[in-house]
C-alpha cells in the first residue's frame, strides 16, 4: 500500500502509477532529499517532536541510505511515486516504526520545494565555475592579440577597425553579466521553504531557523502558501540561462561565419570539427552549430515552466511536478555546451592576415577621415557628406581611401593635407580609441587586468 494509501480501498492502476511517477527523472535529487531530512530530523529531535535516540536512529540511516545509493545497491521503485516517498520507504524497511516518525511536521509539498532548491543551488556553483573557464579562455584570446586587426560590423557591414581583442572582450562582458544573474538568482533561490507543510505550516513547533542555518540557507519563507506553491526560483533559472545561452549562440554564429570560406577570419582545431560523408573537403562548425541548436532547446524549457505556472492556483498542484523535466534538462544543456564550447575557442587558429585585409577593405576608416576635417575646423555634417563623396567616388573607381593620391584629396577639400595619410591607418584609427571601453591597445590592456581582478574576486 502507497504511505498515503490510508483512505483509498483501491490501488491505482499501473497506468497511473506511470504516469505519476517522477522517479525517472527526479532521483537525481536523491543526495539533496536526503540530506534534507537528515537535517529535518535532527530539529525534531532538538524540539522534542521525537526523541534523541530516534532522531539519531533516523539520521544514522538516511547516511547509510546514501552510501549505499552512490555506492549502486539501491534501486527505486516507480510505484513509490517520487525520490521523497523511495527514501522514506527504505528507511521504514530498515527501521521500522520509528522511519514512520521522518515525516512528521512535514509534506512532500514543502520536501520537493527544499529539495528542488537544493539541487539547482548546486548546480548553479557548477555553472558558474564552467562559466568562469570560458571567462579565463577568453581573457588569454585577448591578451594573445591586443594588436590583432579585424573589421567591426553593424549590419553585418564593415564598419570600423578594432581588435580580436576588443571583439572578444564583448563576450566577457556579456558572461559576466551572466555570472551576476546566476549569483541573483541563487540568492532569492537560498530561502527555506520547509516548514510550510502542505500549504498551512504545522501546529509542531519546528524551529525553521535550525534547518536554515544547518542546509545553508540565508532566511526562511514567510508565508506557507508561497513556500509550496512558489516556482519563480526555476523561471528565473531558466531565464538567467536562455540568455546565457543567447550569448553562447551569438558567438556561434560568429564563428561560423568567421569559419567560412567567405570570411576565413579563423580556422577550428580538427579535434573540435566535422566533416562529411560525401564531400571530402568540408570542414563543418558543428560543435558551434549545435550550441546554437541547443540554444531553442533552452528557450522551450523556459516557456514550458512559464506556461505551466501560468493559471495554477494557490497553493500546489501536481501541474508543478513538469517543472524538474523542464529545468533539469536546461540545466543539463548548458553543462554540456559550456565546456566543450570553452575547449573551441582556445583551440581555433586566427587567420590575421585575412582579418587585416578585410579591415582594409570596406572603408573602415571613413569615420576617421571625417573626424579628420572636424580637427580641421569643418562641422561634422558637413564632414560627414565630403566623406559620403569620397566613398562613392572610390567605389567608382574601384580604390580604397587610403589609395587616393594627393590630388584626389583635394578635390573633396583643400582642408586635406599629407598628414591624412597616417591619421587614417587602420593602426591609427584603433589607437586613437583610448576612452574606457575603446580598442586602444592600453585601454584593452586594462580592461583585461579589470577582467582579471574580477574572475580572482569569484576564487
Amino acid at each position: 500500500m502507497k504511505l498515503w494509501g490510508g483512505r483509498f480501498e483501491k490501488g491505482t492502476d499501473k497506468l497511473v502509477d506511470d504516469f505519476n511517477s517522477s522517479i525517472s527523472f527526479d532521483c537525481r535529487m536523491y543526495k539533496h532529499d536526503i540530506l534534507g531530512s537528515i537535517a529535518h530530523a535532527n530539529m525534531l529531535g532538538k524540539c522534542g517532536i521525537i526523541s534523541d535516540e530516534e532522531s539519531s536512529l533516523i539520521q544514522s540511516t538516511l547516511k547509510n541510505i546514501l552510501n549505499d545509493i552512490e555506492a549502486g545497491k539501491v534501486e527505486f521503485e516507480i510505484d513509490a511515486e517520487d525520490i521523497h516517498m523511495n527514501v522514506e520507504k527504505i528507511l521504514i524497511s530498515r527501521i521500522g516504526d520509528t522511519g514512520k516518525k521522518l515525516h512528521t511536521g512535514r509534506s512532500r509539498n514543502d520536501q520537493v520545494a527544499l529539495d528542488i532548491r537544493m539541487y539547482l543551488k548546486d548546480e548553479i556553483n557548477v555553472i558558474n565555475d564552467m562559466l568562469i573557464n570560458i571567462e579565463n579562455t577568453i581573457i588569454k584570446i585577448s591578451e594573445d592579440n591586443l594588436d590583432t586587426i579585424l573589421p567591426g560590423y553593424t549590419h553585418l557591414q564593415r564598419a570600423q577597425p578594432i581588435t580580436f581583442a576588443h571583439h572578444m572582450m564583448a563576450y566577457f562582458e556579456m558572461f559576466k553579466r551572466d555570472i551576476g544573474r546566476l549569483s541573483d538568482c541563487r540568492s532569492r533561490m537560498n530561502i527555506l521553504p520547509l516548514g510550510s507543510g502542505a500549504l498551512a505550516g504545522t501546529t509542531y513547533p519546528l524551529d525553521r531557523y535550525m534547518v536554515a542555518n544547518e542546509l545553508g540557507f540565508n532566511d526562511v519563507t514567510q508565508n506557507s502558501l508561497d513556500g509550496v506553491s512558489d516556482r519563480d526560483f526555476t523561471i528565473e533559472l531558466l531565464s538567467c540561462l536562455s540568455i546565457l545561452m543567447m550569448h553562447i549562440s551569438r558567438l556561434s554564429e560568429e564563428i561560423i561565419l568567421w569559419s567560412s570560406h567567405e570570411f576565413g577570419f579563423i580556422e577550428l582545431d580538427d579535434s573540435y570539427s566535422t566533416g562529411s560523408s560525401i564531400m571530402p573537403q568540408k570542414k563543418n562548425p558543428d560543435v558551434a552549430e549545435l550550441a546554437r541548436g541547443k540554444t531553442g532547446r533552452v528557450y522551450g524549457s523556459l516557456m514550458t515552466m512559464l506556461t505551466v505556472m501560468k493559471s495554477l492556483p494557490l497553493a500546489y498542484n501536481k501541474d508543478m511536478q513538469e517543472d524538474k523535466e523542464a529545468v533539469f534538462d536546461a540545466v543539463d544543456t548548458v553543462k554540456m555546451c559550456l565546456p566543450v564550447f570553452s575547449n573551441m575557442l582556445a583551440t581555433m587558429k586566427l587567420r590575421k592576415a585575412n582579418m587585416y585585409k578585410a579591415a582594409q577593405g570596406g572603408f573602415t576608416n571613413a569615420t576617421d577621415i571625417a573626424d579628420y576635417l572636424v580637427k580641421k575646423g569643418i562641422p561634422f555634417r558637413s564632414a560627414h557628406e565630403i566623406i559620403g563623396k569620397m566613398v562613392l567616388y572610390c567605389i567608382e573607381n574601384n580604390k580604397a581611401i587610403d589609395d587616393m593620391s594627393m590630388e584626389e584629396f583635394k578635390s573633396f577639400s583643400g582642408k586635406i593635407e599629407k598628414d591624412v595619410y597616417s591619421e587614417i591607418s587602420l593602426e591609427k584609427c584603433v589607437s586613437g580609441r583610448r576612452l574606457p571601453g575603446g580598442p586602444a591597445r592600453e585601454t584593452e590592456q586594462k580592461a583585461i587586468g579589470n577582467a582579471k581582478a574580477y574572475i580572482s574576486a569569484l576564487l
